[in-house]
């Protein structure tokens, strides 16, 4: 059985996505937020980040979107992304590395910014900054969206669950709402999705 390590509000949102897409059985493990974590919890997350996946064989993964791409591949029959052999499987790895090497970041550096800034008062410059590369970032997906239903292919994937919990992180939600239509058009249509609902009743991403 899975392990997830996880706490409302984090990227263990899409990874609970994954695992109940799979029909995968998992125990979840809430790991509180502190600057004093377990000891035992840094083996297997040494940055004290979630969401961390326990495999069944012992091994733990960190990652959210590594975890992503990993569940795709052990549960191919879930469809949690384009096969390995089709052609959208190209564009689902291409935008899970982007989201998870541009948008990602840009996250962290908005909401955790003394952390990226040796100067005491340059934190107002960093999360500007942050801004700045996350909004560049959703244009760019927001082309990539234009005319097309789903970010990877013809079908649902975990990179447009992984989307719409990125733009629900967004510091202002109703200029992404505005600014970007075609991933509001998509977040509108998951919005809907029955599990998508229960996931965030749970981790309250977006108001219900």
């Amino acid at each position: 059985m899975y392990k997830l390590y996880t706490r409302p509000g984090s990227g263990g949102f899409v990874i609970e996505a994954a695992l109940a897409l799979a029909n995968a059985p998992f125990e979840q493990i809430d790991v509180p937020k502190t600057d004093r974590p377990d000891p035992a919890f840094l083996e297997i997350s040494p940055l004290n980040q979630v969401p961390v996946l326990t495999l069944p064989d012992g091994r733990s993964i960190t990652e959210s979107a590594a975890i992503c791409i990993l569940l795709a591949e052990r549960h191919p029959e879930a469809g949690l992304a384009p096969a390995i052999d089709a052609a959208a499987r190209a564009e689902f790895l291409r935008w899970m590395a982007f989201m998870s090497s541009v948008l990602y970041p840009a996250m962290l550096r908005f909401y955790y910014a003394p952390r990226y800034t040796a100067d005491a008062d340059g934190a107002k410059a960093v999360k500007q900054a942050a801004v700045a590369e996350m909004d560049r970032g959703f244009a760019v997906i927001d082309a990539a969206l234009r005319g097309r239903g789903w970010l990877a292919g013809e079908a649902m994937s975990l990179a447009d669950i992984y989307l719409v919990m990125l733009v629900a992180w967004h510091p202002d939600t109703g200029k992404a709402r505005a600014a970007w239509p075609n991933i509001e058009r998509l977040w509108s249509e998951l919005r809907a999705h029955p599990l998508v609902q229960k996931l965030n009743a749970s981790h309250q991403m977006w108001p219900g």
